[in-house]
């Protein structure tokens, strides 16, 4: 069974962290869980048209999350998601939605 490409690469991640690794062609994403380093590499080779050198993936936990309500506190916790970290080779062009937001 094949897994679409724009179904393994849900959306990239964001964050002060991730966006300070822009200028050295790595990038982060938020990916399916049942994702294997191959494909994630493959999806990001086509989505983007990038030459990929690594791929580092993590399962990040969810956490707990309370809230106050009328009829008491509520606690919940949110999803787990497993992330991607893409190194791109350095003779590769970089991803132009990240260079867009510098």
């Amino acid at each position: 069974m094949s897994i679409n490409k724009y179904d393994i690469i849900k959306k990239p991640l964001m964050s002060e962290k991730s966006y300070a690794n822009v200028q050295n062609k790595i990038y982060t994403f938020i990916v399916d869980k049942n994702a294997n380093k191959v494909q994630i590499r493959q999806a990001v080779e086509e989505i983007f048209n990038v030459q990929v050198a690594k791929v580092n993936t993590l399962i990040v936990k969810g956490h707990e999350k309370s809230q106050n309500t009328k009829s008491g506190r509520t606690i919940g916790r949110t999803s787990d998601y497993k992330k991607a970290i893409v190194t791109l080779t350095k003779d590769s062009k970089p991803i132009a939605f990240f260079e867009s937001l510098s």
